[in-house]
């Protein structure tokens, strides 16, 4: 999921309130693959360059990558 969110905040050049918030979702849960980690990197390095811009605002806080660590996908969970 993380993926597509990603993609769409490229197509579009602008990351959502919402997009951010689901993102924030599937990280709590824990419904997240290294390859979503990866897209998710590379969305950080597009805002910090301009490339994207943030509905919400540079004064809002993005999840940091960095209190992140790759696990298996959590019971339940589907992946994407």
């Amino acid at each position: 999921m993380i993926r597509t969110l990603v993609q769409s905040a490229f197509q579009t050049g602008c990351l959502s309130v919402a997009s951010e918030g689901l993102i924030r979702q599937v990280l709590v849960n824990k419904c997240y693959q290294s390859s979503d980690l990866e897209a998710l990197h590379s969305l950080y390095e597009a805002v910090d360059a301009g490339q994207i811009k943030r509905e919400a605002g540079a004064g809002v806080a993005m999840v940091s990558l960095g209190v992140l660590a790759f696990r298996p996908l959590a019971e339940g969970c589907k992946a994407s």
